[in-house]
């Protein structure tokens, strides 16, 4: 009794076979695995809006402001930067409305 299940693209395992004609039988299909793993090469990819993005802005040039950086260094180096907690809680909080999809 043959049964057969669908490979979901993978090469096909040879069915068993009877002794008397085990060696005719291995030679077609060793053939028809290989045409079988021949015909497979039409493997694709599809990347997401937001992989694309991301991509995008991984190859791009640095976003950081580096003169703003050396300001804050030298700032907190001096123990003059001061921390407004008022705008960091609305940035948190509009950055959690954005990503919750709310605005």
């Amino acid at each position: 009794m043959n049964t057969t299940i669908s490979s979901n693209g993978l090469p096909q395992l040879p069915l068993a076979t009877t002794s008397t004609d085990s060696s005719a039988s291995q030679a077609s299909t060793t053939s028809s695995a290989s045409n079988t793993a021949s015909a497979q090469t039409d493997d694709s990819v599809k990347l997401t809006d937001s992989a694309h993005a991301l991509h995008q802005a991984s190859s791009t040039g640095s976003p950081v402001d580096t003169a703003k950086v050396e300001q804050i260094k030298k700032s907190l180096a001096a123990g003059t930067y001061k921390v407004d907690p008022n705008a960091i809680a609305d940035r948190l909080t509009s950055m959690e409305n954005q990503i919750g999809g709310t605005k």
